[in-house]
């Protein structure tokens, strides 16, 4: 059974004017429910996580002002909205949810996080609607506890995963691969394992062919043991701040490969939501649970 890290406080913590970028997670659930495609068992909420994980990733300092709500006016601003409680909140339970994930893609091959893939996030800063950096969380998880010994980030949501690069340029047992927008956000780009920068307006048949060459010759040279995947859908033509051109269906053939290429190589998989930003709420919820589906049908 397809298992989904979903818990309300996902949608809530932020005030009306900066709500819109979280509505989707609750949407997406209750997408997921009306259409049949997940039962009510599908889903479970995860708790706060604890704070030695999180503290074998983000510096102790930056972890205790999150906690006092320390946060000042120039970091809130590059976080993109104020950090109360309840966010902080938030993102323990998002953080915690990648962690439980893990286990459950042992199990069955794939989980998956409604939320998360909060890559923008630094060992010691938050940025980019990220405070808590959840799949380096996850992946030290797994490392110090011995479950694998390679991990391969898959990050190919249209913002670079910079502060994963970060986290991880020191650690030869985490290989982070991005794709993104070579002219997008972030405007200063850090050094992945493989970052692969697409052009601007880059469409389907681009996009694909440099996924298909490239995904299937790292599986093989790196030989991981276990995947994360940042499947965020703002590479949309529609997204307003991806600056790309890939189409619904583009994006479906993306998710498709990913996960065909991790059942080809018996590789647990955990999925994490990253970004989406189309002015239309349906269409970020429909390249959302696209992904859901596609799991859904191609694992179980």
């Amino acid at each position: 059974m397809l298992k989904i890290a979903y818990d309300s406080i996902y949608t809530h913590p932020l005030p009306p004017g900066h709500r819109f970028p979280m509505i989707k997670y609750e949407l997406i659930h209750e997408q997921l429910l009306y259409e049949g495609t997940c039962t009510p068992e599908n889903f479970f909420a995860p708790v706060v996580v604890e704070p030695k994980w999180v503290l074998g990733v983000h510096d102790k300092a930056y972890f205790e002002d999150l906690l006092n709500l320390r946060i000042d006016a120039r970091m809130e601003r590059r976080i993109g909205f104020p950090v109360s409680e309840k966010l902080v909140e938030r993102e323990l339970i998002i953080t915690q949810g990648t962690i439980d994930c893990c286990t459950f893609a042992f199990e069955s091959g794939i989980s998956m996080n409604i939320a998360g893939g909060t890559h923008h996030a630094y060992v010691d800063r938050g940025e980019g609607f990220c405070l808590l950096n959840d799949v380096a969380v996850a992946a030290n998880y797994l490392l110090t506890n011995q479950l694998v010994n390679q991990i391969l980030v898959v990050d190919l949501d249209v913002h670079q995963g910079n502060g994963t690069a970060l986290i991880f340029e020191n650690e030869p047992r985490v290989f982070t691969f991005s794709m993104h927008g070579k002219e997008n956000y972030p405007l200063k780009k850090e050094k992945s394992d493989l970052d692969i920068e697409l052009s601007t307006y880059c469409e389907d048949e681009a996009y694909l062919s440099l996924l298909y060459r490239t995904l299937p010759q790292l599986i093989e040279e790196v030989k991981p043991q276990f995947i994360f995947y940042i499947s965020g859908v703002d590479i949309l033509a529609s997204d307003k701040l991806g600056k790309l051109k890939v189409s619904m269906e583009g994006c479906k053939q993306r998710d498709t490969f990913v996960f065909e290429q991790a059942i080809k190589n018996k590789i647990p998989i955990v999925v994490s939501m990253g970004g989406g930003y189309s002015p239309r709420i349906a269409d970020i919820v429909e390249a959302h649970c696209n992904t859901f589906r596609l799991a859904d049908k191609l694992f179980f």
